[in-house]
């Protein structure tokens, strides 16, 4: 769920409640080093920097972005590296301790599950994400928007502190480029954290076609545990239908019959399957348990609950429209640089609108979604279709690809409450998803309050036993 709205509280809360609570794995370096820069309120992050194995790394993180009380309100947050081929042994660190974190935090104080969700889009990050998981004991990965078929071997690798790489995505290169990221956490981390194996998460693969679990039960580099097979109702990016692209009377994408996936293909497999996206309601979880599913995951309903990450200002208003029957979600072909549909929450004076939207000077600045492309003289480039257009024309992008791209990084922090402030005094506005179970969230109220607990989504969607 975007970045930190599914974050260690939720999570935690979910696990506790005998679930797997799931924390995303979006952009964490980024959110540790913006909440220390507020002052780590509850001193959370600042404990679990305490337990992180190695202590001189984990001074080093609070060194360089913890302020106590907090930066001032027209104060810009410190700049953090930005991913590249070879990023930087600050970045690394950074990214490593930022996942354990995040994970030490979601399975503090109780035995229940916990895991972490990454998308194969983002790759640079990847590899040293999953250690810092893997440090701090994660149970479960999870991972889509691509085909994330080295994952499993590379998580072999980490448990037992293994040099890994990973190919990466380049446009306009060959295999015989052999583009890869590597990491060494020996060379990182000396013998601070290698000395013992580390547990080896299962890893489930969130797919939206047959083909798709095939391929990966096949030719994976290591074990697949299961699939989350993940519909277009879903909140956040969705895969673009098959063939054309064909768009409704709104301009939204037109799924069809060669959409469905053939669950009796997949049952073949024989691995595990949770559905996703629309199934956030007791008859949702009924009709995935027909369909021979273990269970469902839900992002939506645990979205807008009192344990979510998303600024308590954005959740409200979202509430109210859902209450009103004014709520509209559209599932917009081209506002993610990734080139997948992504599903926008219509919101005033957020992005979603076309007036806030044109107001934004372009710029990209966090590039956790740009394009890697092979430069002329055959190094690893970056442009992105959301900065601005002129520069990504002179990396030899086309024009087109720009019309309506919107900055997913910035309005991801801002959702949280983490919006950067401009030197011009521009502050970055929200930019909010939801899947089409939004419409749903009343019946997780009760009476005439208008907010609702993890628990309360969790009590409806399984009964009031079925959560003990």
């Amino acid at each position: 769920m975007g970045a930190s709205i599914s974050g260690w509280p939720l999570a935690k809360n979910v696990a506790e409640a005998g679930h797997l609570g799931v924390v995303s794995g979006t952009a964490l370096d980024l959110v540790l080093a913006r909440y220390l820069q507020t002052g780590d309120p509850g001193g959370h992050y600042r404990r679990a920097l305490d337990n992180f194995p190695d202590r001189s790394g984990a001074e080093r993180v609070l060194e360089k972005y913890f302020i106590e009380g907090g930066i001032n309100d027209e104060e810009p947050f410190k700049a953090v590296p930005v991913f590249t081929f070879d990023p930087s042994v600050e970045l690394i660190e950074l990214t490593v301790i930022a996942n354990f974190c995040e994970v030490f935090l979601a399975k503090e104080g109780h035995s229940g599950s916990v895991g972490i969700n990454y998308l194969e889009k983002i790759q640079l990050p990847n590899i040293y994400s999953l250690y810092g998981a893997m440090l701090a004991d994660v149970d479960y990965v999870l991972m889509g928007a691509g085909l994330p078929r080295e994952i499993p071997g590379i998580l072999d690798a980490l448990s037992s502190h293994k040099d890994v790489q990973m190919g990466l995505d380049v446009e306009g290169a060959t295999s015989v480029d052999g583009f890869m990221t590597r990491f060494s956490p020996a060379s990182h981390f000396g013998g601070s954290l290698t000395g013992s194996s580390i547990k080896r998460p299962k890893f489930l693969a969130i797919i939206a076609s047959t083909v798709l679990a095939l391929t990966l039960s096949k030719k994976s580099t290591g074990r697949v545990d299961g699939f989350v097979i993940e519909k277009p109702g879903a909140g956040g990016h969705n895969a673009a239908p098959r063939g054309q692209m064909k768009l409704n009377e709104r301009g939204e994408p037109v799924y069809g019959p060669k959409d469905e996936l053939d669950i009796n293909r997949i049952q073949s497999i024989g691995l595990p399957y949770w559905f996703a996206g629309g199934y956030g309601t007791p008859e949702g979880l009924s009709a995935a348990l027909a369909d021979g599913a273990q269970g469902v995951q839900i992002g939506t309903p645990f979205a807008f609950c009192d344990e979510s990450g998303l600024s308590e200002d954005l959740k409200a208003a979202i509430i109210e429209k859902v209450l009103d029957g004014t709520i509209d979600i559209f599932t917009d072909p081209k506002a993610s640089p990734t080139g997948f549909p992504f599903k926008v929450t219509r919101l005033e004076r957020t992005l979603s609108e076309e007036s806030e939207y044109a107001e934004r000077k372009r710029i990209c600045d966090l590039g956790y979604l740009r394009h890697l492309y092979k430069r002329e003289d055959g190094t690893v480039g970056y442009r992105c279709p959301s900065e601005p257009v002129e520069v990504y024309v002179k990396k030899g992008g086309r024009s087109e690809d720009t019309v309506g791209r919107k900055c997913l990084c910035n309005g991801l922090m801002a959702n949280i409450g983490f919006a950067q402030r401009r030197r011009n005094g521009y502050e970055e506005k929200p930019f909010i998803t939801a899947g089409v179970d939004l419409k749903n969230i009343v019946r997780f109220m009760k009476g005439d309050v208008k907010s609702y607990s993890a628990r309360d989504v969790i009590d409806e969607i399984m009964g009031e036993e079925g959560s003990d």
